[in-house]
């Protein structure tokens, strides 16, 4: 398959389980190498960069399973994300500040990662992403756990993040993924199946057939 992405809404990759999603997020990110085909970021070719070049070049990264610094406080993860960028103590310090109010994670600021609910370690994770001034977003079913009130956050905070730099949701949930009104591929036995908007793709029989194991499409 051969997908681009730009700035200005959300893109979501739905599709059963085994239909390549985190395949092709895993090839993106580096932890698989192609056969064939490239890999471009801003038309900088990354195909076979390391991880961390790929983050140079301006790819930020949340995984399923939030990657926190569960002994240190919130406020320090951010500062360790932006640090890690500005090489600055004090403007480390400014960015985390930024993030902390965007997130709402202000009375939780001094607290361990680790007594955080699974929600907000989403969340922390998100915002440690976001210390990196990304200019490709991916996120790896940022959704899971969160409560409803928590998701609806996280979609108002997709959309807007959608305006300015690539974001690039894999999800499960469809319900979810209608709330973000962007762009959605369907994926299935490692190709492109179908793409458009989420209403389209709901009420094709297509689609429904892959998900719920029905027909030829199986």
């Amino acid at each position: 398959m051969s997908l681009a992405f730009v700035p200005g809404r959300p893109f979501s990759l739905i599709g059963p389980n085994g239909a390549g999603k985190s395949s092709f997020l895993k090839t993106c990110v580096g932890v698989y190498e192609p056969e064939g085909g490239t890999v471009t970021i801003g038309g900088r070719d990354v195909t076979k960069a390391p991880i961390f070049r790929r983050v140079h070049a301006g790819m930020g990264v949340k995984n399923q399973k939030p990657q926190v610094f569960g002994d240190l406080t919130v406020r320090v993860n951010l500062w360790i994300a932006a640090y890690s960028r500005v090489k600055d103590r004090e403007k480390a310090a400014g960015i985390a500040g930024k993030i902390i109010a965007m997130l709402g994670l202000q009375d939780q600021a001094g607290v361990q990662a680790s007594a955080l609910s699974h929600g907000q370690q989403q969340w922390l994770d998100i915002g440690m992403v976001l210390c990196l001034a990304p200019r490709v977003v991916l996120l790896d079913e940022p959704a899971a756990g969160m409560t409803n009130e928590e998701t609806r956050e996280l979609s108002g905070l997709v959309r807007i993040l959608a305006r300015f730099t690539t974001v690039i949701v894999v999800e499960h949930d469809m319900e979810f993924v209608r709330t973000l009104q962007g762009h959605v591929t369907v994926l299935h036995q490692g190709e492109v199946f179908a793409e458009g908007d989420i209403e389209t793709l709901r009420a094709d029989d297509r689609v429904l057939d892959i998900y719920l194991g029905r027909r030829e499409h199986v």
